[in-house]
């Protein structure tokens, strides 16, 4: 990373590992709708607290950088708050059925089984509205994630090898073994803000203002700003502030903003937390008395072929294998083939996911250009151009940008 000017702003290197960095990040924008562009997009996201700004020695914007990369916190508990406002419609239920089919888990394959309990697709809840998640660590082996809803409680927990999930409300479990070494499961999934700062740091380039934006107290903990911005127009990202705990290092707040502004697209926080060793007892599972109990392996059967004239929801996904990414930095938009005439599917394809095209379609903007024509569906946060002839091309930018984009391609 380049050095930070005494000023306290900066722009990174232009490092092959910082923007394979940001090339690996660019996977979160890149599914075939907008539920799923803007699900994957929370990456990227979260505000910091309101109370008194408390006076600590001045750092730099690179010192504050580091100090993040070298915290060696591995032990916490605490409750985090998450806040998600992409601004998407009311789908009626759609979006969770297009969200367990992407997942790739249990039951995504349309064959009506799985388990309730199974994180590929439960975590995915958390990429709208609001929700509390309890969290506790100690070291590598030792995690857990619980989800508060309204009467009932999702639990992911890992303890050594074994992972479990648990849903209270229908009574199920789901049970797989961790590889030797592996760290928290469904670490794809962004739960705390530390989560989401690495996410967010991945995306530092030369096209990027890194600032130190003052200070807060968050959780009861003194903590500095980091802020981080695009320099770069064309961008619906305004800005990322991460809470960076004073003593520790640790992130415990970030918030992204919109270019657009008002609300944060997404608010990311600890409201409690402590650095002491969780009690041992925090990672014991026994399955209830009672429990439908799902084993990994058990769950893994492949979906049954669809009707004669039906297109399977995952061979939408085949040209996600051709995935590019065009564009630098906050520009940088994803495109690929689905391989599919007429844009998104509509209700005559049948499905969650046909029904979910239709109801897009009756919002999104026609838009046409030297690639033709297509359709743009926009979010607070991420923009997807979805041509007729099947191509996407998604990213945190305009729709005047996805239009170039498609025309440049041609």
């Amino acid at each position: 990373m380049a050095p930070i000017d005494s000023d306290d702003s900066t722009t990174a290197g232009e490092g092959e590992e910082l923007r394979a960095g940001r090339r690996k990040a660019a996977r979160y924008v890149v599914p075939v709708a907008v539920m799923g562009v803007a699900a994957a997009t929370i990456g990227l996201v979260p505000a910091l607290a309101d109370s008194g700004d408390p006076d600590l020695p001045k750092v730099t914007a690179e010192q504050l950088i580091e100090k993040i990369a070298k915290s060696d916190v591995e032990q916490l508990s605490g409750t985090v708050r998450i806040n998600t406002d992409l601004g998407l419609p009311d789908l009626g239920g759609l979006e969770s059925g297009l969200m367990s089919g992407m997942s790739g888990g249990p039951g995504s394959g349309g064959d009506g089984e799985g388990s309730a309990a199974d994180p590929s697709a439960k975590l995915t809840e958390l990429v709208s509205g609001s929700h509390t998640l309890r969290v506790a660590a100690d070291g590598p082996d030792r995690q857990k994630l619980s989800l508060m809803e309204n009467a009932a409680e999702y639990s992911l927990i890992h303890n050594g090898k074994d992972v479990w999930g648990y849903d209270s409300q229908s009574n199920e479990v789901y049970h797989s073994t961790a590889p030797d070494g592996a760290e928290r499961p469904e670490k794809d999934v962004p739960a705390t803000p530390k989560d989401f700062a690495d996410q967010a740091l991945k995306s530092i380039d030369d096209t990027t203002s890194v600032t130190v934006g003052g200070t807060a107290q968050v959780a009861g903990r003194d903590a500095y700003r980091l802020v981080v911005e695009p320099k770069q127009e064309g961008s619906t990202v305004g800005a990322i502030t991460v809470a960076v705990d004073a003593e520790t290092g640790t992130p415990l707040k970030f918030t992204l903003t919109p270019a657009s502004g008002g609300a944060a697209v997404v608010d990311v926080g600890f409201t409690k937390v402590s650095f002491a060793k969780p009690d041992a007892s925090t990672f014991d599972f026994t399955p209830p008395a009672g429990a439908k109990v799902t084993e990994a392996d058990e769950a893994g059967a492949p979906a049954e072929a669809p009707e004669p004239g039906r297109k399977a929801e995952g061979d939408l996904a085949k040209g996600m294998d051709g995935l590019k990414v065009i564009g630098e930095g906050w520009n940088s938009i994803a495109t690929f083939d689905t391989g599919a005439q007429g844009g998104l599917p509509t209700g005559s394809t049948g499905g969650d996911l046909g029904g979910l095209g239709g109801f897009l379609g009756s919002f999104g903007d026609q838009v046409k250009g030297d690639f033709g024509s297509g359709t743009v569906f926009k979010t607070r946060l991420v923009n997807a151009l979805i041509t007729d002839d099947g191509k996407v091309y998604a990213g945190a930018v305009t729709k005047d940008a996805l239009v170039k984009a498609a025309d440049a391609a041609q």
